[in-house]
């Protein structure tokens, strides 16, 4: 063996070697060795001054060199001197055994029950060891709550678009004074701002002055509300500081105020009615009552009337000393026009009126099951909506002929005495929106007409009284059928007219009505159809004077 490789191989054993060494050197040392502990307060008042103590000790036998610490203080902290979050200092080498200590001092905003996390990092290289080896903890502090006064003075109640002044009063007992301070503001609906003092940002938010201990002020707004009688509005503030930029809430407050009921108490009536139940195609007379419930006059005063939904014919509107254009569904009452709108002193009435007809069924285009007729009064920043049921629009309708298709009629046309002559009568129903109960028909057949027992469909209860002559037909529940789709009763009659009735039209069936109780109104409905004699004006294939022969 050459010494050439005899020197190479003694010296990849020594490298080998050495780098066993360095290796166990490495892997033997724990990190352990340096410890770091993180202490400080579990609570703090939000502004006062708290202390964070860093302590570091090598627990071992190994110099630690180029240590440095990373203190990171919580969100929201603010330091005394600087304005960096996170704190980066060199300790130089730790000896074995050595022990050093670091504080930290800020003072922590944010509102209660915010967790504020601090956070520290030692990082060091023990000698003769080319790694870098860091210690890391943390610990939580929570805020209570604030020595900062922050609260609405309002009233518990406001009248319907009365002018509203709210204030918002604050007080500081923090030992710090509070520098970028601000204040915002969240409204309701219905809230319309109208003044600040100090003036807003953009009606929302204030800048304040420097707050220092046992100082205080105040913001004043005015404005009104609109909303319902009766309904709760709740105004939300949030006080705070503005640091790089962000907001960081201290204290934050709430308030409700009702919207209190009107010094005008209004009731109307319908028809002379206060629970009226309309029908299609009739007018209906509005009185609309309102009396100062209040202690004082209420002057120069508005009434509106607005009729909500389809079924009013706005063309049909009549009213006195009122405004409605053509069409419109509004109606206008002006003080200038009615002295009790001008002036009502405390519990008197006023009133006005008018007249509007509902539509005809058949011009009603929209679908509804139970349909309501509203109108909404609005007057002195009170509004009320007033609500009246409105009846089944039921059509019935009584048809007599010969030429059908049901049953085959015989007999003489027209009529001739001493001969028998039969005809089918039809009893047509359609029902809208409401469902009915108890609907029965009725009727009375005249002199010399009976009914043969022939009747469609075959499962109807029907019914003849041969003493009365009375035809009855119990239909019982009668749904709604918002397509109009018809049901229908088929039944046939027999006429042998007498000498007494020669030359002249007979009467085959007399006025006929349907009764029956609105499910929805609890109104009863009745509808009539006419009589029906023996011209048969209902049947096109037949074509006579019926008179008798």
């Amino acid at each position: 063996m050459s010494k050439l490789l005899i020197f190479f191989l003694f010296v990849v054993a020594v490298a080998v070697v050495f780098g066993a060494w360095y290796w166990w050197q490495g892997a033997s040392f724990s990190k352990e060795v340096l410890k770091v502990d993180l202490t400080g307060p579990e609570k703090a008042v939000a502004g006062e001054e708290v202390e964070y103590i860093v302590k570091i000790k090598n627990n071992g036998d190994v110099r630690l060199e180029q240590a440095e610490i990373n203190f990171e203080y919580p969100k929201y902290a603010i330091l005394d001197e600087g304005n960096s979050q996170v704190v980066n200092q060199e300790i130089g080498t730790i000896y074995p055994g050595d022990e050093k200590t670091f504080s930290f001092k800020c003072r922590l905003f944010g509102k209660e029950d915010d967790k504020m996390e601090s956070r520290v990092v030692v990082t060091y290289q023990p000698k003769n060891l080319q790694a870098k080896y860091d210690r890391k903890t943390s610990i939580i502090t929570t805020l209570t709550q604030a020595p900062l006064t922050f609260e609405f003075d309002m009233p518990l109640k406001a009248g319907q678009n009365e002018k509203l002044d709210i204030y918002i009063n604050y007080f500081s007992n923090i030992d710090y004074s509070l520098e970028n301070l601000r204040m915002r503001i969240e409204y309701p609906s219905g809230f319309n701002f109208l003044s600040a003092s100090p003036q807003a940002l953009d009606k929302t938010e204030w800048v304040l002055p420097t707050l220092t201990q046992a100082n205080g002020g105040r913001v004043e707004i005015s404005g009104n509300l609109e909303g319902n009688e009766g309904d709760e509005k709740i105004f939300k503030a949030q006080i705070g500081v503005v640091r790089e930029g962000e907001f960081i809430v201290i204290r934050e407050t709430s308030a409700k105020i009702e919207i209190a009921q009107s010094a005008l108490y209004v009731s109307q009536l319908v028809n002379s009615s206060q629970n009226y139940t309309a029908k299609t195609g009739e007018t209906l007379h509005y009185e609309v009552f309102f009396r100062n419930i209040g202690k004082k006059p209420v002057q120069k005063n508005f009434l509106v009337v607005r009729l909500e939904g389809e079924f009013f014919d706005l063309n049909t509107i009549r009213t006195i000393n009122g405004d409605s254009s053509h069409g419109d569904r509004s109606i206008i009452w002006d003080w200038k026009s009615v002295p009790d709108l001008s002036f009502l002193d405390a519990g008197e009435e006023g009133r006005v009126e008018f007249w509007v007809k509902v539509k005809e069924a058949d011009e009603i285009s929209i679908s509804a099951s139970n349909p309501i007729i509203a109108d909404t009064i609005t007057i002195g920043g009170s509004q009320k909506t007033f609500e009246n049921k409105l009846n089944s629009a039921v059509n019935f309708a009584q048809k007599v002929y010969y030429e059908d298709d049901v049953f085959d009629n015989v007999g003489p046309l027209p009529p001739m005495v001493g001969e028998k002559t039969t005809y089918t009568i039809f009893w047509q129903i359609k029902n809208t929106w409401n469902n009915l109960e108890n609907v029965k028909i009725k009727t009375t057949l005249p002199k010399n007409v009976k009914v043969t027992g022939k009747y469609f469909p075959s499962d109807a209860k029907f019914t003849f009284d041969s003493t009365s002559k009375e035809v009855v037909w119990s239909v019982g529940s009668l749904t709604a059928s918002q397509s109009g789709s018809l049901l229908t009763l088929a039944f046939q009659i027999e006429f042998a007219p007498d000498s007494s009735q020669k030359g002249s039209v007979a009467w085959l069936v007399a006025e006929s009505e349907l009764v029956g109780e609105d499910s929805f109104t609890g109104d009863i409905v009745n509808q009539k159809a006419t009589a029906k004699d023996s011209t048969l004006s209902d049947d096109p294939n037949v074509s006579q004077d019926g008179k008798v022969k």
